[in-house]
């Protein structure tokens, strides 16, 4: 199997993240590529159409494609206790709740970079950043309550939670997300000493 992914990008990561955990990181190769909407660059458009990544193509010459498909058929192979169980709550739960605040980080970013700076919208980006701050809130809130869904065992919901938390210390350092939320924090803390998590940090 081939997973087409970017060092930089959090929901690429989920995956690599995830294929750690089940320390099958040698069952899959890793195919670094870059682009965006602008100009594609290397981006296995031959494959998925839509461009993105990541795009896990199987032995069999199948695209899946999506991060939490991906993950969930990876799952399924080599690390079932991540969606099985009380993991598989934490994850209908939580794994939404990550991707949702990195699509949004994602959305800044590429308002600030992509766009000219005469055809950046505030409004827009304040919009983006308000959903982050809501789901942060939220977040400091569950990490309070030890019998939370994010306080048990690691899934791939708690995990996807500490990616997303990551990229905004990657991307958006000024948002500044410790600051009010000590539980979070702390949970970000413990959770940040994973293997899979230190062993896959973002980069450019």
């Amino acid at each position: 199997m081939k997973l087409f992914y970017a060092t930089a990008s959090p929901f690429a990561r989920k995956p690599i993240v995830l294929l750690h955990e089940a320390k099958k990181t040698d069952e899959v190769e890793l195919v670094s590529v870059s682009g965006s909407a602008i100009d594609p660059g290397t981006l296995p458009t031959d494959i998925n159409p839509l461009g993105k990544i990541p795009t896990l193509v199987l032995d069999d010459g199948t695209a899946l494609f999506d991060s939490d498909i991906i993950c969930r058929f990876l799952a399924d192979t080599y690390a079932p206790w991540l969606y099985r169980g009380g993991a598989a709550t934490q994850s209908l739960t939580l794994e939404p709740l990550g991707n949702g605040m990195m699509e949004a980080a994602i959305l800044i970013v590429y308002e600030g970079g992509l766009r000219p700076k005469d055809m950046q919208f505030t409004p827009w980006i304040e919009g983006q950043g308000a959903k982050i701050t809501r789901a942060l809130d939220a977040l400091e809130y569950q990490a309070a309550d030890h019998g939370s869904v994010l306080c048990g065992p690691p899934s791939m919901g708690s995990l996807t939670i500490a990616i997303a938390l990551s990229y905004l210390d990657f991307r958006l350092p000024d948002l500044g997300w410790r600051k009010e939320r000590p539980r979070l924090k702390a949970w970000e803390a413990d959770i940040a000493r994973r293997p899979s998590l230190m062993a896959t940090t973002p980069a450019d």
